[in-house]
């Protein structure tokens, strides 16, 4: 038994050693540190599909995501200061290390989305839907101080959609 199953690992190794598995290329839709941070700043994305975009290690300050359909977009340790979420559709969004600050949160559809280890400073929540949201818990309790308003695409309660008490 022991010797089928070294023959058989064996043949394995031979295997992908002659035939190694093709390398894969990187997905074109994500933006990284190369294209470079000044550009980025104040950078008009309103009202466009960005769906699945990674944003990596970015400074994004002032830049303009309102009413932009941000369905699974991602973003790694990225500074969203001054930034406009206002309307924005950022389910299933990952934002990992990420800082919110000064930012419009205004509107936007948040639901399903991990935002742990990210940071909300002063940000406007007025009508944000954070249904299934994953944030940190005390980052819940800084927002739930402000937390007002119904979203108007979902209908849904901010105070209610973060679990604020």
């Amino acid at each position: 038994m022991k010797y089928c199953q070294l023959l058989a690992s064996f043949v394995l190794a031979m295997v992908l050693f002659l035939f190694p598995l093709s390398a894969q290329a990187a997905s074109s839709s994500s933006i990284t540190r190369s294209v470079g941070n000044d550009q980025l700043k104040g950078k008009d994305y309103s009202g466009q599909s960005l769906i699945g975009t990674e944003f990596t290690n970015l400074k994004l300050e002032n830049a303009n995501f309102s009413n932009t359909d941000l369905r699974g977009v991602v973003f790694n340790g990225t500074l969203l200061d001054g930034v406009n979420l206002h309307g924005a559709d950022f389910s299933e969004g990952i934002a990992y290390l990420t800082r919110f600050k000064d930012a419009d949160l205004s509107d936007a559809v948040l639901t399903d989305a991990m935002m742990l280890r990210s940071t909300f400073d002063e940000v406007d929540t007025t009508g944000a839907d954070f249904t299934n949201a994953i944030l940190d818990g005390i980052e819940v309790k800084k927002l739930c101080v402000k937390a007002s308003g119904v979203n108007s695409k979902t209908g849904v309660d901010t105070r209610k959609s973060l679990g604020c008490k």
